[in-house]
């Protein structure tokens, strides 16, 4: 991927990227689940310093939320993960870039997260944002990935979108902001699983070039508010030169907020 420089070596199953310019190194699984663009840009929709926490939920190895915390030098995030083999990752990453101080990696399945939570003295409605870059196939209508972990990263029956959108609602502060991001196809069930949560809807398109339809959708809204959905003009990625256009070059590059927001 072009806004990711990879080293690899020889024997090792996992590769070391740099997100950010290189503010942040990366490791990950050479061939199962990896983080790239989508994960910058969903970190990048908080415009300003987050005013209370950040959760990442169904963080993999951390990009979300460790593009968060660097970004914004005083924030606090909670990484949520429950594939031990990610989580580890995780662990790892928020100790190679030096922000123990202020990421926590919980591994625990959002489904049943309430003890791991709890244990780790993590309480209900406590943050100002809550990200999601869930699995974006639903797995009876895509073949399973011949690595059980990029399965079940990538992969997840389409009922699951409420069970998602109930924990982000869970978890969130009242008045906190939600958001995830996700092939745009997928836009009529985060609706569905958002509405009656959360209120504020902004609609982000993404779009791989103009005049071509979305690719991506960045769905998110504000727990208990009855203000209407807003549909936000969409943002293009890349330039006639097949190069990503000035703005998000930044936003890969620098670390910088997209382009198109709607408060922090």
């Amino acid at each position: 991927m072009s806004t990711i420089e990879t080293e690899q070596r020889p024997g090792d199953r996992t590769t070391e990227d740099l997100f950010l310019g290189g503010a942040l190194k990366i490791r990950q699984p050479r061939n199962g689940y990896r983080a790239g663009t989508d994960a910058v840009l969903l970190a990048a929709l908080i415009g300003s310093d987050p005013t209370g926490p950040v959760l990442d939920a169904g963080a993999g190895v951390g990009v979300v939320g460790l593009c968060v915390a660097a970004r914004f030098p005083k924030a606090s995030v909670v990484l949520v993960e429950r594939e031990p083999h990610l989580a580890a990752l995780a662990r790892r990453n928020v100790d190679d870039n030096g922000l123990t101080a202020r990421v926590q990696v919980i591994e625990a399945d959002i489904m049943r997260a309430s003890e791991a939570l709890r244990r780790d003295g993590i309480k209900s409605e406590t943050f100002a944002t809550v990200l999601a870059n869930p699995p974006y196939h639903d797995d009876r209508r895509s073949t399973a990935a011949e690595s059980r972990l990029k399965a079940v990263s990538h992969q997840m029956p389409e009922e699951e979108f409420d069970a998602w959108a109930r924990f982000m609602c869970r978890m969130a502060a009242p008045g906190g902001r939600a958001a995830m991001i996700h092939k745009a196809e997928a836009l009529p069930r985060i609706l569905a699983a958002f509405e009656g949560r959360f209120g504020a809807i902004g609609l982000l398109p993404i779009h791989a070039r103009a005049g071509e339809p979305a690719i991506r959708v960045i769905v998110d809204g504000i727990k208990g508010s009855r203000a209407p959905l807003s549909i936000k003009s969409g943002l293009v990625l890349h330039g006639p030169d097949q190069g990503f256009v000035p703005e998000f070059d930044a936003v890969f590059r620098r670390g910088a907020a997209l382009p198109v927001q709607s408060g922090g």
